[in-house]
């Protein structure tokens, strides 16, 4: 039995293909790289898929960053429609921000710019779900960048 386990492994390949199980592929090449195996690795994808987590995080962080603009646009400039929904809204993305920007530093020195690119959808945004005309809302972000992370602040 043992002959012919070393046998069918000498004949499978180091790892499955990535096209074909990326579970499996993760696996093997997370195993490849525990044993050393480094001439086995499959060095090209495992480079486009930590690129791939990179982008992941900083797309999330756009997201509840849209989330948390739309929000807040709303709150400011619908204060008799308030609701908990909204608030809980605001709270969630709040979090969300700042456990993505603890799990991943770097992301912090993009708030600025991030921001900057996400209102202008948070703004249509806003428009489109308030019914109000764009002339009641700023065209830049109002908010400045300690104010969206802290949870004291309610415009």
């Amino acid at each position: 039995m043992t002959r012919q386990r070393n046998l069918k492994s000498a004949y499978e390949p180091e790892a499955p293909v990535y096209e074909q199980d990326l579970v499996a592929w993760a696996f093997a090449n997370a195993r490849l790289l525990r044993e050393g195996r480094f001439d086995s690795l499959d060095v090209e994808n495992i480079a486009e898929e930590l690129e791939d987590m990179g982008r992941s995080e900083k797309r999330a962080l756009a997201s509840h960053l849209r989330v948390l603009l739309l929000h807040l646009l709303k709150w400011q400039e619908q204060p008799a429609r308030r609701s908990p929904s909204w608030r809980r809204s605001i709270r969630n993305a709040r979090q969300e921000i700042e456990e993505i920007v603890a799990e991943s530093p770097s992301l912090a020195q993009r708030l600025p710019e991030m921001i900057e690119q996400a209102y202008p959808k948070a703004l249509e945004s806003a428009i489109d779900e308030t019914g109000l005309p764009s002339s009641n809302f700023p065209p830049r972000c109002p908010y400045r960048q300690d104010e969206l992370l802290n949870s004291t602040f309610w415009p």
